[in-house]
């Protein structure tokens, strides 16, 4: 148990950043059980559960995270200089915009809460998709055996910026409008091209270098995040630009990038088997790479469905999004499982 650990700080000690990711995954199937709440609409109560759930949980974990810095800022400043987790600090910024995601789809654009959220969180986002890259440029110990799909996360949450931040602009007029257009522009821009550079490392290495361990196995689903995002940002940006006259086109393309992902969950789902039967996929944090790249693809095929009035696509995300709440059910279960027993935090 909790109390088997050989003291109560081991736990901020050895609080890794990763662990917002599940903020982000739980976020995300409070969205996506609103989405089909037209299905079942018992879902529309759970989704709405798991938001107060959700942001309770992001406080909690903010406590250790912060105290991190406070008391073992050697172990938290090792981990921004690590070539793998560095990554995931992003995690924590995405989280606000996440939960500012789910503020709105409960209680409207208008709501303060929502636009504090999502103007910390992405400007957490800005700041560590620089200075991430920024470390990864200067050092010389990453190597092939670093790279993985977890090096997109601070892209995705470029791209996801957008997502919410497009809701803001009627709030504002003037100049501060057109600052919050821009801004919106800028994160999808900078995250779509830095999502394309890493993606051709990430085969690259794929293609021509050993399988990842099986701690980084889940990650091979992250590609569905910045796939998902950024159809549901050209989306976003295309229907908030009152001066884009046609729209269409980039609708077309959010649907091509969304086919994109429809082979992706092919190959995550084959990889993720090979795992099971060949090597191994022992629980850990980076399981929560299951549930928020499908998760916003999953949002994605709905969103993209009303648009094009094609009931495929939404029956398609509707059984993926079973998939997702799989993910989400066993993952939620293993990591309390790990809480109680104290071993993720050893």
């Amino acid at each position: 148990m909790m109390r088997d650990l050989e003291h109560k700080g081991q736990i901020v000690k050895n609080f890794v950043p990763s662990w917002f990711a599940m903020v982000m995954g739980t976020g995300i199937v409070s969205t996506t059980s609103q989405f089909y709440r037209a299905y079942i609409p018992t879902l529309s109560i759970f989704g709405k559960g798991l938001f107060y759930f959700n942001m309770l949980l992001f406080f909690i974990l903010l406590v250790p995270w912060t105290l991190r810095w406070i008391y073992y800022r050697r172990e938290a400043v090792a981990d921004i200089h690590n070539p793998v987790m560095s990554h995931f600090y992003s995690t924590m910024p995405i989280a606000m915009v996440v939960l500012s995601s789910n503020i709105l789809m409960f209680y409207g654009n208008g709501h303060w809460l929502a636009f504090t959220f999502w103007l910390i969180g992405a400007l957490g986002i800005v700041f560590f998709s620089l200075f991430i890259p920024f470390l990864s440029f200067r050092n010389d110990i990453t190597d092939m055996k670093h790279i993985n799909p977890g090096m997109f996360i601070p892209p995705v949450g470029l791209i996801v910026i957008p997502l919410v931040g497009m809701s803001f602009v009627p709030l504002f007029s003037g100049e501060w409008q057109e600052l919050l257009i821009l801004f919106n522009y800028f994160g999808f821009g900078a995250g779509f091209f830095i999502y394309i550079a890493l993606f051709s490392i990430t085969m690259y290495r794929f293609i021509l270098h050993e399988p990842m361990p099986g701690a980084l196995a889940p990650t091979v689903w992250v590609n569905l995040g910045p796939i998902g995002g950024s159809a549901m940002a050209l989306v976003s940006l295309a229907g908030g630009s009152s001066f884009m006259t046609v729209k269409e086109p980039f609708f077309v393309l959010a649907l091509i990038i969304w086919a994109f992902g429809l082979w992706w969950v092919g190959m995550s789902i084959m990889m993720t088997s090979f795992y099971l039967r060949k090597l191994s996929l022992r629980y850990g944090l980076s399981w929560w790479a299951f549930t928020f790249p499908l998760g916003i693809y999953v949002a994605a095929s709905h969103v993209l469905s009303g648009i094009f009035q094609m009931k495929v696509l939404d029956h398609i995300g509707f059984s993926l999004y079973w998939l997702l709440l799989l993910m989400w059910v066993v993952t939620f279960a293993r990591t309390a499982k790990h809480v109680w027993n104290g071993t993720v935090f050893k």
